[in-house]
């Protein structure tokens, strides 16, 4: 028998609840974070890792600086007890239909869908799913699913790597903005030349991880004056009046006095992106809330972004 076939051969034998606490780790790298998202104390983990490695006469996790990293065997049992996770969650659905679907469901986005639009999709998912605890990952960063970071992700471009279904979610849109308190105070923007004398707001430039958030090159500006990694920052220091920025119009609703400026001339459409692991595409349960989740998404932002104003007139 192969060196490795053993880990296969005693799956079915093994206790779900070991499985479970075995992806914990191999999700997380740590015996705390695992811990962290079981409510399990961290010892204990590390004690019932020790038992399952017993039962697969092998050892599932090396310990390095970083953590704790799958060896050969455990990156064997990840799929097998995928599927046995994937099997439990059906189960206990098919149990509880009619109490909607339960569970945790952890959501990865870019901070700015985060903030302003998933706040409203997840309260209409807790209603329909009263029994479901949603989890909101924001990071300034595109989400490893690999890595189960999250069990959804939203993207602002499809990935080109990696093992994974991707669904087009929606379109939307960007303009430059700047609160009314900004604006009053400076001589009326005219055209983009007239930008080069009025700070910008917008992205660290070594920090942007996807060239979809390239925004300042449309405004004819080089540096930023005020920069940041966080949509919600640079929001604020455009509410601040600190100012000008490009700004996702399904935010604006959210501060008042924002103006958008020189749409004509500076009008911006990007796209989300659903993604998810390739070996969740059985789940009857991830596929109908990651549904559900896509429809929020287009439903909150059609609402928002109906909700902008017009566009002030600073030519005179």
């Amino acid at each position: 028998m192969a060196k490795g076939f053993c880990v296969f051969a005693k799956v079915d034998a093994l206790d779900w609840d070991d499985l479970r606490i075995f992806l914990a780790v191999a999700r997380a790298e740590s015996l705390s974070g695992a811990g962290r998202r079981l409510g399990m104390d961290a010892s204990t983990v590390g004690r019932r890792v020790a038992r399952l490695e017993q039962a697969v006469g092998a050892a599932l996790f090396a310990k390095t600086p970083q953590g704790y990293a799958l060896t050969t065997e455990g990156g064997r049992l990840v799929a097998p007890a995928e599927a046995a996770e994937n099997a439990a969650l059906t189960v206990a659905e098919a149990t509880r239909r009619d109490e909607g679907i339960g569970g945790q469901l952890r959501i990865g986005a870019p901070d700015g869908c985060a903030n302003y639009l998933l706040p409203q999709v997840a309260r209409r998912l807790s209603e329909a799913h009263p029994r479901l605890e949603i989890q909101i990952v924001a990071l300034p960063r595109v989400v490893n699913l690999s890595r189960r970071e999250a069990d959804v992700a939203i993207a602002v471009s499809p990935p080109d790597t990696g093992r994974l279904t991707v669904q087009r979610l929606s379109d939307y849109h960007l303009h430059l903005a700047g609160h009314r308190d900004y604006l009053d105070r400076h001589k009326p923007i005219r055209g983009l030349d007239d930008l080069k004398a009025h700070p910008m707001i917008g992205y660290i430039p070594d920090m942007i991880f996807d060239r979809e958030l390239d925004y300042l090159s449309e405004t004819g500006v080089e540096i930023a004056a005020i920069s940041s990694n966080s949509v919600s920052v640079q929001m604020q220091a455009i509410r601040a009046g600190a100012g000008l920025g490009i700004v996702h119009d399904f935010a604006m609703p959210f501060v008042e006095g924002l103006r958008v400026l020189l749409p004509e001339k500076i009008s911006l459409t990007r796209s989300f992106w659903l993604l998810r692991h390739a070996d969740d595409r059985g789940s009857r349960r991830l596929s109908i809330l990651a549904d559900e989740l896509a429809q929020g998404v287009r439903t909150e932002i059609a609402r928002l972004e109906s909700l902008v104003c017009a566009p002030m007139d600073r030519s005179t």
